[in-house]
């Protein structure tokens, strides 16, 4: 959508949440109140001169109360049904019972207790997390911050080390291409046999995630993108003393994160990375929550 197209794009009527998340809903909950919209805010870091056309709600009732639009961050939620935030905000049907009547929830991804608390609300929940437009534009600054992981945990350079990239989704890709443009030597580890051909197209060894165990001893780091247990003890075994985990996947994880630190080897659980650039990847996260709310708005105005 060009920005004429955005300006001409007005939302008056529409009261909106941003409920949860760091400082990326900052720039998300501003670009929202350039619509028109009536937007409050709760549960990520507020600055202390405020956002411009963004109210402070003083709980995440508050904010949700008579909301036909939730914005809920894009990280996954946390075991105990919790999301992402800094408050503890558990979004059951009590709390949502307050929004809107066929009111939407729009967020990265949902797990089972909200989808039937959500359900049983007649609340619609478009889960964006395997938007691959979205993901690609948040990608280098997920990269970046990878990187900057990378140097402040080890002793060597990212130049002729031996790293291994789990996964080759979005996230992966991007971040294979960059280590190879760094001068790394990488592996990537990937189930799909297309995956591991487009590692190899752009100068990267590929193996199937079966053989992870098998070829660990001669990584120096490995990071991992995939949300499943695959980086398990028996990889972890078979690493070097030295070598450096790094799981960048949602909850649940892709390392035995414990089990690593428990051997010895260091360990880091890199989540939220979109963070170290908030204004950027806010920014292309609206890009993509615009279009979900512009469709949602249609289809109410078809029916």
């Amino acid at each position: 959508m060009s920005e004429a197209q955005e300006a001409l794009e007005r939302w008056p009527d529409l009261t909106l949440a941003v409920v949860g998340g760091d400082e990326r809903e900052q720039e998300i909950a501003r670009l929202a109140a350039r619509t028109g919209a009536q937007v409050r805010g709760f549960g990520f870091p507020w600055p202390e001169a405020g956002i411009e056309g963004v109210a402070r709600a003083q709980s995440a009732a508050d904010a949700l109360s008579k909301a036909r639009i939730a914005l809920f961050p894009i990280p996954g939620m946390a075991m105990d049904g919790s999301i992402f935030g800094t408050e503890k905000i558990i979004p059951h049907r009590e709390l949502l019972s307050v929004m809107a009547p066929r009111a939407h929830i729009v967020m990265g991804t949902a797990d089972d207790g909200l989808r039937q608390a959500a359900a049983g609300l007649d609340i619609q929940i478009c889960e964006y997390e395997s938007d691959q437009e979205l993901m690609l534009l948040r990608a280098p600054a997920i990269v970046e911050a990878a990187l900057k992981v990378i140097i402040e945990n080890t002793s060597i350079t990212i130049h002729n080390a031996s790293i291994c990239v789990v996964g080759q989704g979005n996230i992966g890709t991007v971040l294979t291409r960059t280590l190879i443009a760094l001068g790394g030597r990488v592996t990537v580890a990937a189930r799909n046999r297309v995956q591991r051909a487009m590692a190899y197209t752009m100068g990267a060894g590929g193996i199937s995630t079966q053989d992870l165990a098998q070829t660990a001893p001669h990584f120096d780091i490995l990071l991992s993108t995939v949300p499943a247990p695959i980086v398990d003890r028996k990889v972890i075994d078979r690493l070097p003393q030295t070598a450096l985990v790094v799981d960048l996947s949602a909850p649940p994880g892709g390392v035995d994160l414990d089990y690593a630190r428990s051997t010895g080897r260091k360990a880091v659980w890199a989540r939220a990375l979109g963070r170290r650039a908030p204004v950027t990847v806010g920014a292309s996260q609206w890009s993509g929550i615009r279009k979900i709310i512009a469709r949602i708005r249609s289809e109410e105005t078809a029916t």
